[in-house]
């Protein structure tokens, strides 16, 4: 597949970040793009809400449907996907990329903010999921994407933010169950950052990350778009990571993606360092 030029992406929670940049790198190519987010009321701590998101898309050459949806609600969500459906006839791509996070040890993290990464980040995965499958089993090339690390079961990504890791992990596990439980019919894959992203999120959680350690959501946006256009009925069960995606696409110089090409990078989360 050359273009996304007439499919419909359902993509949770962008209204900004990397969200955002996937909805628009899509839109460039003529997409229709369904924002499902909560926010609808702009926040002077989070820039953008689904409606400045929509605006970018159709400015970008997409259409754009944007969606109050909490996540958590699974009454919302099914609105979501039946309007989805009412006005594009149907989805052909759906990307899990809202998520909450919190890198609290056990003892500094309440409870409240446990079911908060719980809710949103697998159980919300596997809802979306589960509402969108229907319809992404009559598309011509369905793809689910989770913006979700590769799972390793080490002591060391869990002894300082369980609860985070827990959360993250169970978006991972979506992939290796549906992906082997849908095979052939609908790929299923996650997508992982090599180093950190700048996005206004990663900014609230003060100084532990330097922007100029960081890339630019594009090369995640880029990304993903090369990997909608696989074969879905060959392409799945697989946790990539946006520079291997974009060193199989012929990419071999990423410097226009650091925010400084200057300063080294950090590598992300769940990640070993190279």
């Amino acid at each position: 597949m050359d273009t996304l030029h007439g499919k419909t992406l359902f993509i949770t929670g962008g209204s900004r970040g990397i969200g955002l940049a996937i909805a628009l790198k899509a839109a460039s190519e003529g997409a229709n793009i369904v924002i499902a987010a909560k926010t609808t009321e702009p926040n002077p701590k989070l820039p953008g809400t689904i409606y400045s998101a929509a605006a970018e898309i159709e400015a970008a050459g997409g259409n754009a449907l944007p969606l109050a949806v909490d996540i958590r609600d699974d009454a919302q969500i099914q609105a979501a996907v039946q309007q989805t459906v009412a006005t594009f006839g149907g989805i052909d791509i759906l990307v899990n990329n809202a998520s909450a996070i919190s890198l609290s040890g056990t003892l500094d993290t309440p409870l409240k903010r446990f079911d908060l990464m719980q809710q949103v980040n697998a159980r919300g995965t596997f809802a979306v999921s589960q509402a969108c499958l229907p319809y992404l089993l009559q598309a011509a090339n369905p793809h689910i994407l989770m913006l979700s690390p590769p799972l390793a079961m080490h002591p060391k990504w869990f002894k300082d933010h369980l609860a985070y890791t827990m959360a993250k992990y169970g978006m991972s596990m979506c992939v290796l169950g549906m992906a082997e439980e849908f095979r052939g019919r609908v790929a299923v894959n996650a997508l992982w950052p090599r180093t950190v992203i700048l996005t206004a999120a990663m900014q609230m959680l003060g100084d532990t990350v330097q922007p100029a350690m960081c890339r630019k959501p594009d090369i995640v946006a880029d990304a993903a778009i090369a990997i909608f256009k696989r074969a879905a009925y060959t392409h799945t069960g697989n946790f990539y990571l946006d520079e291997d995606v974009l060193t199989q696409a012929g990419v071999t110089d990423f410097t226009h993606y650091a925010v400084n090409p200057d300063h080294a990078l950090m590598t992300d989360l769940f990640l070993e360092e190279t």
